[in-house]
């Protein structure tokens, strides 16, 4: 069987760096799944503010968060577009991550939402073992991944909601390679089925004479079928998610608001056990970890993010995502800016780590979004 090296080595590195980022000494305790690209954060609101999105106020970009706080969104409609060159810290200049979505509201109680993520992995030319030397075979291979939602969502009462998004999902990691094989057995694109259930919460308040809203999100997502990409039928799971979170809006003035925005994130996915059933994994995420529960905490990660609006016209936006040394080590800070104008919204983030920064594969991330909302 012809062995492809280089290709092995880079779909390693780039479909797993979400996931161990830059850790490699506690390799038995790191979960890990399929098509991690899911979890990348696709938009550049919650991306600068640690990746906290959970129980933010609603955006067009609600769709990956809580698609359940669309109904609560003060336009009737918005769609935007997302772009994320992807590590570029590591030389890489072909990567990239694309996010269109939108969402539009009928009635007074309902509304429903879609979105596209399309990973482009780049291209690379295909070469084999030649025994005294890697030979190309001239063929071009252009690996890729994608994900299709559709969603709907619903206003249970002046404060409360509840959402549910379905998804497809397409991983084709050796495309247009002519013998590509794993551990023996023949190569084929793998698909999925998901989806994600979702609750959102919030309620005006007054503090010191103040205006002021907190909120409460709930999202546990990609619950869905495993992925197969050899005819032997082995498989591993897609990264199912919870994401539980809170924030605190406070309106100052009329000219100035700021909010405090916190998301605590678990894998809901077992540690090394790809045998079992998705929804008794699940279950077992939460009581499988070697280290007992003193391990299981471990796994939660961790944003925090705070936001300053002046107008509601111009942001200010920072934050701090944090991932145990053990689960991946992941540990970066964030920073980015936003601009609405009329029916129109421009959104910038950039990440810079906090440990190890010259080797870290995600430094320099940046993230642009640009949208348009419709009364």
């Amino acid at each position: 069987m012809l062995k492809k090296s280089l290709v092995i080595a880079f779909m390693v590195l780039a479909t797993q760096v979400v996931t161990i980022a830059q850790d490699s000494e506690n390799n038995n305790k790191i979960i890990r799944t399929t098509v991690p690209f899911l979890t990348i954060s696709p938009d550049s609101r919650s991306s600068a503010m640690g990746d906290a999105g959970v129980a933010t106020s609603p955006d067009i970009n609600s769709q990956h968060w809580n698609a359940s706080k669309y109904i609560f969104a003060k336009d009737q409609a918005g769609v935007a577009l997302s772009y994320t060159p992807w590590l570029r810290n590591l030389g890489v200049n072909d990567l990239n991550l694309l996010y269109l979505t939108g969402y539009y509201k009928f009635g007074e109680r309902q509304a429903v939402s879609s979105s596209i993520r399309y990973f482009n992995l780049g291209e690379i030319q295909e070469v084999i073992d030649g025994g005294n030397g890697a030979i190309p075979t001239g063929n071009t291979i252009r690996p890729h991944e994608y994900a299709i939602d559709i969603g709907y969502s619903r206003m249970f009462s002046e404060y409360f909601s509840a959402g549910l998004v379905f998804r497809y999902i397409h991983s084709d990691i050796a495309s247009g390679s002519s013998n590509f094989a794993t551990a023996g057995a023949a190569y084929e694109p793998a698909n999925s089925f998901a989806a994600d259930i979702s609750t959102y919460f919030h309620k005006p308040v007054r503090v010191s004479g103040y205006d002021a809203k907190y909120a409460l999100g709930l999202n546990i997502s990609n619950v869905g079928t495993k992925m197969t990409y050899s005819d032997d039928g082995k498989s591993q799971p897609i990264p199912t998610n919870m994401r539980l979170g809170g924030s605190f809006e406070l309106d100052i003035d009329e000219y100035n608001s700021f909010g405090v925005h916190l998301d605590l994130n678990k894998l809901l996915v077992p540690i090394n056990d790809s045998s079992i059933g998705v929804i008794e994994g699940i279950f077992k995420s939460f009581y499988d970890a070697p280290g007992g529960f003193q391990e299981e905490l471990q796994e939660i990660m961790w944003s925090v993010g705070l936001e300053y609006w002046y107008l509601k016209q111009f942001a200010i936006r920072g934050g701090y995502f944090h991932e145990h040394q053990d689960k991946g080590n992941r540990k970066y800070f964030t920073v980015g800016v936003g601009l609405n104008y009329n029916v129109f919204s421009l959104d910038f983030s950039y990440l810079f780590p906090a440990v190890d920064g010259r080797n870290n594969p995600l430094a320099n991330t940046i993230r642009f979004t640009l949208g348009f909302r419709f009364e």
